[in-house]
């Protein structure tokens, strides 16, 4: 037996995906409809990574998204602002420079979205991308290593970069549209906080399938595993496909029925989104806004 073996069984990885179905149901049935309120949607807004990961982002379109953030509160006073903003390496330095506001600068590091690169050139863009400014750091597991069962290879990747990392919080995206069943999910989270992830993601909204209400029970129930076991707290980040406030109300509702009142804040509980703020917005002021 490999150690990664004794690993899952310590942690009940044997999860059922038919299980899963009927817990989340029994949740939001019981608990969607407290937590479907104004006070609700403001923390979802303060708790969002404000993402723009396009291949055609231009340094004009990042300043534009970096102001936007540092006018905020002048148009929305009684408004929290958002948690962070997500780019690429290459455009962290601008999120640097044009910055007043105090939320974090996210950076996709480590060969996002596939990983499908050499761990030299995760580490190294990983160290340039805190370098140049990176407060947190959000990188892939290598997924096609995982499904083969190569779990000291994704381990030691993982741990290396977390190094590189150095006082940034590193993200470990699952990309768990890839990973098929809730088995695996539990696995995967297991593997990444194993590593020392400060944050486990669902995805990386590259793919189809990307953050479910599924992914984020399972997810949820291995953090309070973990939590339990070694007394740590690793925070939670959905991400990719999380569109609406509904969306965002059913996955708070998750997190705050497993993981408790401690994790409802934008250092415990993130959502990576590009859409969801303007929707956020629209549902707190009663009528459709634009501003992000």
């Amino acid at each position: 037996m490999s150690k990664f073996d004794d690993l899952f069984k310590q942690y009940n990885c044997n999860i059922s995906d038919e299980s899963v179905k009927q817990d989340i149901d029994k949740i939001l049935a019981a608990h969607y409809a407290e937590n479907d309120n104004v006070a609700v949607y403001k923390q979802c807004l303060n708790q969002i990574d404000l993402t723009s990961l396009n291949g055609s982002d231009t340094d004009t379109e990042i300043i534009a998204l970096v102001e936007k953030v540092n006018n905020f509160n002048n148009v929305y006073p009684v408004l929290p602002n958002v948690a962070a903003i997500c780019v690429y390496p290459a455009l962290v330095p601008i999120v640097k420079e044009y910055l007043t506001e105090n939320v974090g600068i996210a950076s996709v590091a480590a060969g996002f979205p596939a990983s499908q690169t050499f761990i030299e050139v995760k580490v190294a863009e990983t160290a340039m991308a805190v370098m140049e400014g990176a407060t947190e750091i959000d990188v892939v597991i290598s997924i096609g290593k995982f499904l083969e069962g190569n779990y000291e290879e994704v381990f030691e990747e993982l741990t290396e970069i977390k190094s590189s990392c150095r006082g940034a919080h590193l993200k470990v995206i699952l990309e768990t549209g890839a990973l098929k069943s809730a088995s695996n999910i539990m696995k995967a989270s297991v593997l990444a906080m194993a590593a020392g992830a400060d944050f486990i993601k669902t995805s990386t909204g590259k793919i189809p399938v990307a953050a479910t209400l599924e992914a984020t029970y399972v997810m949820c129930q291995a953090i309070k595993a973990w939590n339990e076991k070694n007394k740590v707290k690793v925070s939670y980040k959905p991400a990719g496909g999380i569109v609406t406030t509904e969306d965002a109300v059913k996955h708070y509702t998750l997190v705050k029925e497993i993981l408790g009142e401690e994790w409802l804040n934008n250092t415990m509980f993130r959502f990576g989104a590009s859409r969801l703020a303007n929707n956020l917005l629209s549902s707190i002021e009663g009528q459709e806004v634009k501003y992000f």
